[in-house]
C-alpha cells in the first residue's frame, strides 16, 4: 500500500440526532434513553447509570443559556406586545407578570436545553463524544 492511498475508517454506529436530541431534552441519557443526565440542576453526571455512557467530555458551556434566552425572548416579547395594545392593564400587572414569566419560562427550559445541546454532541460524536478522541486537543507539552 502506498503512502498516499487512505486506508478506510473504521465502520462506526450511526446516532440519530433527532433521537438523541429528544432524549437529551428530556434529560436522559442520549445513547440508551433510560438514564438520568443530571445529577443536580445543571451538575452533568459523569457517565449514564444504566449504560455507561460518559458525559465527562461534554462542553455544553454557554450555548444553553444563549438558546435559553433565545426562545424565552421569543415568547415573553411578542406576548408582552399583545396584551399591551389589547388591554389597559395597571403597571403592577406588567412589572409583576412578565419578570416572573421570564424567570419562570428560563428556569423550565435551561435544564432541557442542556440536556439537548448534551444530545446533539453525542450524536455528532463532539468533543469527548468521538470514541477516537478529540482530534482538535492539543497535545499536552512537557
Amino acid at each position: 500500500m502506498s503512502e498516499w492511498t487512505q486506508r478506510p475508517a473504521p465502520a462506526v454506529a450511526d446516532r440519530s440526532l433527532k433521537q438523541a436530541l429528544g432524549r437529551g431534552f428530556r434529560c436522559r441519557c442520549p445513547s440508551c434513553g433510560e438514564g438520568r443526565i443530571f445529577g443536580k440542576f445543571l451538575k452533568v453526571k459523569p457517565a449514564c447509570d444504566s449504560c455507561g455512557t460518559p458525559f465527562s467530555g461534554h462542553r455544553a458551556d454557554d450555548l444553553p443559556p444563549y438558546i435559553t434566552i433565545m426562545i424565552v425572548g421569543h415568547i415573553v416579547v411578542p406576548l408582552n406586545l399583545i396584551f399591551e395594545r389589547s388591554a389597559e392593564w395597571p403597571l403592577w400587572w406588567h412589572m409583576t407578570l412578565w419578570p416572573s414569566l421570564t424567570i419562570l419560562l428560563t428556569l423550565l427550559l435551561l435544564q432541557p436545553v442542556k440536556g439537548a445541546t448534551i444530545g446533539y454532541q453525542w450524536a455528532l460524536r463532539l468533543h469527548g463524544f468521538d470514541p477516537a478522541g478529540d482530534p482538535h486537543e492539543k497535545p499536552v507539552s512537557s
